[in-house]
């Protein structure tokens, strides 16, 4: 195992430079936000920016791979990240971070999408399971480290921006030396919402309100925690209690899920997000945040972070052989429509009852995940044990591209290449250590 992560120890520690950025930069820019008097809707739009930003980075960023190769595509759009998060500081004005917000959720789709193809390049069938794990593990952390930057300068400062842009800046370097000389190209969406529908409605609905309920608590989770007096290390203590209820929660899910139906299984997750939002929203109201409310809190990141993955696992068990990259792309296309919706959702209902108008939003959503998750095991058989396929842990949802599902071992080295891969211009020869 040591020799084997030794061997994609580069690409790791760019990976760790970009999700450092990526933590610091997602919970500075709702918190200052609030900071500089931006409206809950503003601060809404704000998250649906990211989220337009990345889902169309996921369509479109293979094709610009294919005409300018990875090592440039990955340098542009971390240079762009840099600049992205200078701007952010050097305008502080709600439209503009919008903006920048939607092109920052673009580069990052991409680059999570050349890094993916290079580290899937790097193992083998057999290495697969292990190394997809090291990866989701590593990235999580980064991302939980980066927003723990939060308490290194004072947020009304443009430092924390600083200190995003270097990070960035950082993350291009292992990828620039890297020795692969021909990735694969990347994996092409092509996106069929009913065929999504019909193959397994239970994961397609869910995957669209798994969209809504993380994107709520990501995007909200800091303004809430600011919004209520907590200090800029509990607020990312907060964010980090959810990431380890992910942690701790997604093997175990997923493994009952193999035992029982999923459906079943994805209804208990809904049961235990309405359970510990409404205990948060009860204990917020009360001004009370001791160690039961972050108890809650792990609880409740278990499962806003895992019931996508519940979702995609139950859509695979009905797909035809070979379809693994495929469906989950779509499904997680149609996750990045949630993501749209959630925090304009919670941006409303923040207005309406206050900062707890978080946790409504996201038990509405959890009440909803659970109900139909619950009807559809009335409607269709449970898949055979044949059809079946087992439950793997991912990543985070909002860190995850169809080359994530390339990556992950279900998809057994599959390639779903664009059709007309043939009439585009050929790649570009892979830059060499003495043209950089």
């Amino acid at each position: 195992m040591a020799r084997q992560i030794l061997a994609i120890m580069a690409l790791l520690s760019g990976m760790v430079f970009l999700m450092l950025g990526g933590g610091l930069q997602g919970i500075v820019i709702p918190v200052r936000g609030q900071i500089e008097g931006f409206s809950a809707f503003q601060l809404g739009w704000i998250g649906t920016g990211w989220a337009v930003g990345f889902t169309i980075g996921c369509i479109i960023v293979p094709r610009l791979v294919r005409r300018a190769g990875h090592v440039r595509t990955f340098s542009t759009l971390t240079a762009l990240l840099s600049v992205s998060v200078l701007l952010n500081g050097l305008w502080v004005d709600a439209s503009f971070w919008i903006l920048l917000r939607a092109l920052s959720g673009f580069c990052f789709a991409g680059c999570y999408m050349v890094a993916e193809s290079w580290l899937n390049e790097r193992v083998t069938n057999e290495q697969r399971g292990s190394m997809f794990s090291v990866y989701a593990i590593t990235t999580m952390v980064a991302m939980a480290g980066g927003q723990y930057l939060l308490v290194v300068a004072e947020i009304r400062e443009d430092t924390l921006f600083m200190i995003g842009a270097i990070l960035y800046a950082l993350a291009v370097v292992p990828t620039a030396v890297s020795k692969a000389q021909s990735p694969a190209p990347l994996t092409n969406v092509n996106l069929d919402i009913p065929g999504l529908f019909r193959n397994s409605p239970a994961a397609a609905v869910g995957a669209f309100l798994s969209g809504i309920i993380s994107s709520a608590w990501v995007n909200f989770g800091p303004v809430f925690g600011q919004a209520v007096g907590l200090s800029s290390a509990v607020i990312a203590t907060l964010l980090a209690a959810a990431m380890l209820g992910s942690v701790l929660f997604q093997y175990p899910l997923g493994k009952l899920s193999d035992l029982i139906d999923r459906r079943f299984v994805m209804a208990i997750a809904g049961c235990i997000g309405i359970a510990t939002g409404t205990m948060m929203s009860v204990l917020s109201n009360l001004g009370n945040y001791d160690t039961f409310f972050f108890i809650a809190v792990i609880a409740y990141g278990g499962v806003i972070f895992s019931i996508y993955s519940l979702a995609v696992a139950h859509a695979n068990d009905y797909a035809e052989d070979n379809d693994f990259v495929k469906i989950s792309s779509g499904l997680l296309i149609l996750y990045g429509f949630g993501t749209m919706v959630g925090p304009l959702m919670t941006a409303q209902l923040m207005d309406v009852v206050g900062p707890s108008g978080v946790f409504t939003t996201t038990t509405i959503a959890h009440a909803a995940f659970a109900g139909y998750a619950i009807w559809r095991s009335f409607r269709r058989e449970r898949a055979s044990e044949e059809e079946r396929t087992d439950f793997q842990t991912v990543g985070l949802a909002r860190t995850t591209t169809p080359e994530s599902y390339a990556l992950d071992p279900r998809s057994m080295s599959e390639s779903y290449l664009l059709e007309e891969e043939d009439d585009l211009p050929p790649m570009p020869p892979p830059i060499k250590m003495d043209e950089l």
